[in-house]
């Protein structure tokens, strides 16, 4: 047993000597061509087109090999006449079908993914025409204030430039995520998605008697009364206390408000107390307006509508691509290895 931990050891000191010099390659590669990264890309993704191809290839599946020519002929009779009938509908109108454009957040503890939001709805509002409709796949826990705060007005420009907007959850929308959610025209959810926990919460840990305890000193210096209200390392008082408990209340009126606002119908004294419902809870309560998943409710505007996911992407630099291959790398060895003791169970022997 001891000489395999030895080698397993060394092997693993082995592997990390190999990330780390692939790491120190790919830092002065990325030097020696002087990347500075380049301008974002957007992608767009008609979704119909591969859902009508997953569609065909299914009815090809299931008819007898005889019989395929002649669907194939049909296939191609419908693809006229559609084309036929959206000249058409061109000419006489000044446009054709109405586009949905789809979006996607999906938001981490700061929201990080605000910025290309932003520039996509920006995209959007540029591009859309009168009928239009922006659907948004959200999902979110929620996180911080300030940062869900922006990624809610950002939403928000969507409606105030006069577009259809609706949010479709599938997970969870919560506290920050419904924050974004409830600014939306429509609000679908999955039946057992999760939804409210209109709240504010917040924790501070303080070490003040471990370090009193061990005669360390630590003098917190502020200027303004309520600079510093709770520290981690200083002691803290029932004013600050105080203080910070109120600056909790005025967080969680804004939110309510916020909420109000968007949602006139809600009781919001009712469901603003910090707990969470799942979709068909919070369909009663008000806080969504139909249950359903976003699949379903994309192929069904498919039906009438050209839906358009729209993706603002960063091109990966090399130094990015080498580091999550050799990450991934990583990962696959360190399961295998686990893999591998899993199923020696060397600990029982």
């Amino acid at each position: 047993m001891g000489d395999w931990l030895a080698d397993f050891g060394l092997f693993l000191a082995q592997l990390l000597s190999l990330v780390v010099i692939v790491g120190l390659a790919v830092a002065v590669l990325a030097k020696l061509r002087g990347e500075t990264g380049s301008d974002s890309r957007l992608k767009l993704e008609e979704l119909n087109r591969g859902h009508a191809a997953r569609r065909r290839r299914l009815r090809l599946a299931a008819t007898e090999p005889g019989a395929r020519k002649r669907l194939v002929k049909a296939f191609r009779r419908e693809d006229k006449k559609r084309d036929k009938a959206g000249k058409t509908e061109k000419g006489e109108q000044g446009q054709g079908r109405p586009t949905v454009w789809l979006l996607d957040f999906h938001g981490d503890i700061r929201a990080s993914g605000t910025g290309r939001f932003a520039e996509e709805i920006s995209a959007v509002i540029a591009a859309a025409e009168p009928g239009d409709e922006v659907v948004v796949r959200l999902e979110s826990a929620g996180g911080l204030v300030h940062a869900y705060g922006l990624a809610a007005a950002e939403l928000d420009r969507l409606r105030e430039a006069g577009l259809a907007t609706t949010v479709c959850v599938d997970k969870v929308a919560a506290s920050g995520g419904y924050l974004m959610a409830c600014g939306a025209d429509s609000v679908r959810a999955a039946p057992l998605a999760v939804l409210g926990s209109i709240g504010v919460v917040a924790q501070v840990p303080n070490v003040h008697r471990l370090l009193k305890r061990h005669d360390i000193d630590v003098e917190v210096l502020t200027a303004g009364r309520y600079k510093r209200t709770l520290t981690v390392l200083g002691e803290n008082t029932d004013e600050g206390r105080e203080k910070f408990l109120d600056d909790l209340e005025t967080t969680h009126e804004l939110f309510k408000r916020h909420v109000a606002k968007r949602r006139p119908a809600l009781d919001i004294e009712s469901i603003a107390t910090g707990e969470i419902w799942y979709g068909s809870e919070a369909l009663d309560k008000g806080l969504v307006d139909a249950l359903g998943t976003s699949e379903a409710y994309l192929v069904e505007r498919m039906r009438e509508a050209r839906v358009i996911r729209v993706r603002l992407e960063r091109p990966r630099r090399f130094a990015e691509r080498l580091g999550v291959a050799v990450s991934a790398g990583v990962e696959r060895a360190l399961l295998r290895g686990a893999e591998v003791l899993d199923a020696s169970r060397w600990w029982q022997r």
